[in-house]
C-alpha cells in the first residue's frame, strides 16, 4: 500500500479545517436571513432587498433596516467576543471548564455596569469601559487568589466560583437598595436582545474589532501558552507578560459583550469545545472558527426566542441556559475531556 506523504497529509488537514469553518460560515449566513427574515411578520428575500434598498420608507422598512438589521448584527458581535473571550481563558489556564460566565467576569462586568446605570444613569456612554474594567479587575483577582506555583485548574475554577457569589450578592444588594431603578435592568440580569439598536451595535463594535483583530495576530503565542508554562519558557516566551495580555484581551471582548447584551451565559464555555470537535486544538484555527460559530449560536438562538411564543418574545439568555446547561453538565461528566 502506498503510503501517504506527511506533507501532503498536512495539507489535507489544513484543507479540510478550511473546509469545515467555510461551513460554518455558511451556517452563519442562514442565521442571519432567518433572524432577519422570520419574527412576528416575516419577509422572503426578495421582499428583505425591496424593503432594505428601494422602499426605504414605511413600516417593513424600519422593522428591517432599524429593528432585525441591528438586533442581529449586535447579537453576532457579542456572541463572537464571548466565544473568544472562552477560548482565550481556556488556552491561557489550560482548563476546559474556564469562561466568563464559570470563572466571575460575568458577575464582575455586570456589578459595575449595574452601579453605573443605578448611581450614574447620565454616562450610559462609558457602559462598554466600565464593564470591561469589572472584567478585567474580575479575571485578575480570580487569576492571583489561585496561583500558588502556578495556576492549577481545579483551584481557578473554585476561585471563579467564589468570586462570582460574592460579586452576585453584591449586585443583589444594589438591586434591593434601588428597585425602582433596578426595573430598567431586569433584561440585562438574564441577558437579551429586545430593543438593541444601531447606537448598541456602535457601542460593541469598535471593542468587538480591536479584540478580534489582536487575538487573531496572536494565534501562535496561544498555542504555545496552552502546551504549559515550562514548554513555553523553553521556547522563548515570556509567559506571564504574554498571559497578562491575553487576560486584557478576553476581558475586552466579553466585556464589551455584556455591556450590551447583558448577562448570557455558556457561549464562553460551550461553543469552544464544539468547535474544538470540528478544528482540533490549534488556535490558528480554533480562534476563527470560534468566532462564527459564537456569532451564530446567539443569532440561532435570538431567532427562536422571538418565534417560540409568537407574537411574544423571550429572553435569549433563557434558550442559551436552556441549551448551555446540559452540554455543561456532558462535559462534567465526560472522561478526560479535550486537550487544550
Amino acid at each position: 500500500m502506498k503510503k501517504i506523504d506527511p506533507e501532503m497529509k498536512a495539507l489535507f488537514t489544513h484543507r479540510s479545517r478550511l473546509l469545515r469553518i467555510g461551513i460554518c460560515c455558511i451556517v452563519l449566513a442562514a442565521g442571519v436571513f432567518l433572524s432577519i427574515a422570520m419574527g412576528a411578520v416575516e419577509f422572503s428575500l426578495p421582499e428583505i432587498f425591496h424593503y432594505l434598498f428601494q422602499e426605504t420608507s414605511g413600516t417593513n422598512h424600519i422593522i428591517l433596516a432599524d429593528v432585525r438589521l441591528p438586533r442581529t448584527l449586535v447579537a453576532g458581535l457579542a456572541g463572537m467576543c464571548l466565544s473568544l473571550s472562552g477560548a482565550i481563558m481556556q488556552g491561557i489556564t489550560r482548563n476546559p471548564m474556564a469562561s466568563p460566565s464559570i470563572l466571575g467576569v460575568t458577575s464582575g462586568a455586570s456589578l459595575v455596569t449595574l452601579v453605573l446605570f443605578v448611581y450614574f444613569p447620565a454616562s450610559y456612554y462609558l457602559t462598554p469601559a466600565a464593564a470591561i474594567t469589572g472584567a478585567f479587575l474580575t479575571t485578575m483577582l480570580v487569576y492571583f487568589m489561585s496561583w500558588k506555583n502556578g495556576v492549577a485548574p481545579v483551584r481557578f475554577i473554585l476561585s471563579g466560583v467564589a468570586v462570582s457569589s460574592i460579586l452576585s450578592a453584591f449586585y443583589s444588594v444594589v438591586s434591593v437598595l434601588h428597585p425602582d431603578a433596578i426595573q430598567g435592568m431586569i433584561g440585562f440580569s438574564v441577558g437579551s436582545l429586545n430593543a438593541r439598536t444601531w447606537n448598541h451595535f456602535k457601542l460593541i463594535l469598535p471593542y468587538a474589532l480591536i479584540g478580534l483583530t489582536a487575538v487573531l495576530c496572536l494565534t501562535n503565542r496561544l498555542n504555545l501558552l496552552s502546551m504549559g508554562d515550562e514548554i513555553a519558557t523553553g521556547l522563548g516566551l515570556k509567559v506571564e507578560h504574554t498571559r497578562l495580555i491575553f487576560i486584557v484581551i478576553s476581558s475586552l471582548l466579553a466585556g464589551s459583550a455584556i455591556s450590551v447584551v447583558g448577562q448570557i451565559a455558556f457561549v464562553g464555555l460551550c461553543v469552544p469545545h464544539i468547535t474544538r470537535m470540528l478544528v482540533g486544538s490549534d488556535y490558528r484555527y480554533l480562534l476563527p472558527a470560534s468566532a462564527v460559530n459564537g456569532a451564530a449560536m446567539v443569532i440561532y438562538c435570538d431567532w427562536l426566542a422571538r418565534i417560540v411564543i409568537r407574537p411574544e418574545e423571550m429572553n435569549v439568555g433563557i434558550i442559551i441556559a436552556a441549551l448551555g446547561a446540559p452540554f455543561f453538565l456532558y462535559l462534567l461528566r465526560r472522561k478526560g475531556g479535550y486537550q487544550l
